[in-house]
C-alpha cells in the first residue's frame, strides 16, 4: 500500500504545489490589494469633490442652492451607485437619496465604513460626513458593492487556480513517482544481483549528465571497484593455496621420511635445513601478505613525512652493492641532491629494493644494472631500475603486479610472486604509479611519485 507522506516523490510535488499555492496567493492578494486601494482612492476623491462643490453652492447661493444641487446630482442618472443627503439641525432628511440619517453615523464627523439599504438591498458604503454652515449636515457617499463583488471573483478565481494546481500536482506527482521509482527500481536490481553473487551486473545509464546518471556512474566505479577486489582476494586465496601446498607438502614428506627412516645426524641436520628454508618460505608469504594488506589499508599513512631521495637511494644501493658484486655486475647509481617525495620512507626502500632485487636476480654474469632519480618534465619525481636481463614479455607486462604471478621466465628461479605487487601497492599509496618497459634488452621499471613542496 502506497503511503503518500513516506513517497518522496509526492511530498516533492504536494511540496511545491504548496509553494506554487501560496506564491499564487501572494500575488492575487497583492493585486487585490493594489485594487482596492486604487477604487478606494478613486471613490473617496469622487466623494470629496461632490461635497466640496455642495459646500461651495451653499456658500455661494443659500440653503436653497445646496437643496438644488443635491436634488439634482441624486437625480441624475449617470452614476446610480451614489449616496447623497442634506440634513438640518436636527438630522431631519432635507434632500438627497435616503429616506433617514443612517443612526451608525448620527453627528459623527469624517469618514464612514458601513451598511446601508440601498439599490433593493443591504450594500457596503463609504460616507463622509462633513458639517454645513447654518447648521446644515451633508452626507456624501459611494455604493461599494461592486468592490466586494470584485473580492468575490478573485476568492472565486483563487480557488480554481488552488483546485487545479493541487490537480496538476497530484499528477505530477504520479508521473514523477513513476519515472524516480524506475531509475531507484535499477539502481536495486543492480545491487540485487550484486547480492546473488553476480559481480558483473551494472546500473543503467542514459549517457547524460541528470544526477540519477551521475549516481549511476558512481555506483557502476563502486562496484567495478568490488569487483576487482573481490577477485583479487578470490585469486589471493587460490595463490596462497597453491603456493603454501607445495612447501608445506614437502616439509611434511621431509618430516615424515625422517621419522620412518631415522638417517645418520648430517643428513638429518640437512633435511632439518631445508625444512627450515621451506618454513621461512611460508613466513615469507604471511610477511608479504601482512604488508600489501597494511599497505592497502593506508595506516602507514600516519608515518609520512619529507624525504630526500638521494640519501635513501644511496642506502638502497649499498644495501645491494655485495649482490651485484657476487656476479661481477656493473651497478649504476645517480642520485642527486634536492629531490624529496612525501612518503614513508621504510616502504618506498623497499620498494626501490624489490625493483632492485628483482634486476639482481634476473641479469645474467657480468651484466648491468641502474638506479636513477630526476624530476620528471610534470614535476614528478621518477625513480627508475634499468637492466639487461630477459625481461618480460610484453603480453605479461599488465599481469605481473598480480599478486602470486609470476612469468614463465621465474619458474626456476626463487620468489613467492609478491615483490612488484608490493611495489604497485607502495606507489599507490603514495598517489604515485608503477610502470614497466622493455629494456632492449632487459626490464625498465619507473615509480613516478608526487615532489614535495619546498
Amino acid at each position: 500500500m502506497l503511503r503518500l507522506p513516506r513517497s518522496t516523490s509526492v511530498r516533492l510535488a504536494l511540496g511545491y504545489a504548496a509553494l506554487l499555492a501560496a506564491s499564487s496567493l501572494l500575488l492575487v492578494g497583492f493585486l487585490w490589494w493594489r485594487t482596492a486601494v486604487l477604487l478606494d482612492r478613486r471613490n473617496d476623491a469622487d466623494i470629496s469633490a461632490a461635497s466640496q462643490q455642495i459646500t461651495e453652492q451653499l456658500r455661494d447661493f443659500g440653503t436653497r442652492g445646496a437643496v438644488a444641487a443635491v436634488e439634482e446630482r441624486a437625480s441624475a442618472a449617470a452614476d446610480p451607485r451614489k449616496i447623497l443627503l442634506l440634513a438640518d439641525g436636527e438630522l431631519k432628511p432635507m434632500a438627497g437619496n435616503l429616506t433617514v440619517w443612517p443612526p451608525q453615523v448620527a453627528r459623527t464627523q469624517g469618514w464612514f465604513w458601513t451598511t446601508l439599504p440601498h439599490d433593493g438591498g443591504v450594500h457596503e458604503v463609504r460616507l463622509l460626513h462633513s458639517a454645513l454652515p447654518n447648521g446644515l449636515h451633508l452626507l456624501v457617499g459611494r455604493d461599494v458593492e461592486g468592490r466586494t463583488e470584485i473580492r468575490s471573483l478573485i476568492i472565486e478565481a483563487l480557488s480554481w487556480a488552488a483546485a487545479s494546481t493541487l490537480l496538476l500536482a497530484l499528477g505530477g506527482a504520479i508521473l514523477l513517482r513513476r519515472a524516480v521509482l524506475r531509475r531507484v527500481e535499477m539502481i536495486n536490481d543492480a545491487a540485487a544481483a550484486i547480492v546473488r553473487g553476480e559481480l558483473g551486473q551494472r546500473v543503467p545509464t542514459r549517457e547524460t549528465s541528470d544526477a540519477f546518471d551521475q549516481l549511476a556512474r558512481t555506483i557502476n566505479a563502486m562496484l567495478q571497484q568490488i569487483q576487482q577486489l573481490i577477485e583479487g582476494v578470490r585469486n589471493t586465496s587460490n595463490a596462497v593455496a597453491h603456493d603454501l601446498r607445495t612447501p608445506l607438502a614437502e616439509l611434511r614428506a621431509r618430516l615424515e621420511e625422517l621419522t620412518l627412516l631415522r638417517p645418520p645426524a648430517q643428513v638429518t641436520f640437512e633435511e632439518i635445513q631445508r625444512a627450515v628454508a621451506d618454513i621461512d618460505r611460508v613466513i615469507a608469504i604471511f610477511n608479504a601478505l601482512l604488508r600489501l594488506a597494511e599497505i592497502d589499508s593506508g595506516v602507514r599513512r600516519s608515518g609520512f613525512r619529507r624525504i630526500e631521495l638521494g640519501g635513501l637511494m644511496t642506502e638502497v644501493a649499498e644495501l645491494y652493492a655485495p649482490l651485484t658484486e657476487d656476479k661481477q655486475a656493473a651497478f649504476v647509481v645517480d642520485a642527486p641532491e634536492g629531490l624529496a617525495v612525501n612518503g614513508d620512507p621504510h616502504l618506498i626502500a623497499q620498494a626501490v629494493g624489490n625493483l632492485v632485487d628483482n634486476a639482481v636476480k634476473y641479469i645474467p654474469s657480468r651484466g648491468t644494472i641502474s638506479l636513477r632519480a630526476a624530476r620528471a618534465a610534470d614535476g614528478a619525481i621518477s625513480i627508475v631500475v634499468a637492466d639487461n636481463g630477459p625481461g618480460i614479455p610484453e603480453d605479461e607486462e599488465a599481469r605481473v603486479t598480480q599478486r602470486f604471478y609470476r612469468c614463465a621466465t621465474e619458474e626456476t628461479r626463487a620468489g613467492i610472486g609478491l615483490g612488484l605487487s608490493v611495489v604497485e601497492a607502495v606507489a599507490r599509496l603514495h598517489d604515485g604509479s608503477l610502470s614497466l618497459a622493455n629494456n632492449h634488452p632487459g626490464l625498465r621499471a619507473e615509480i613516478r611519485l608526487p615532489s614535495a613542496p619546498a
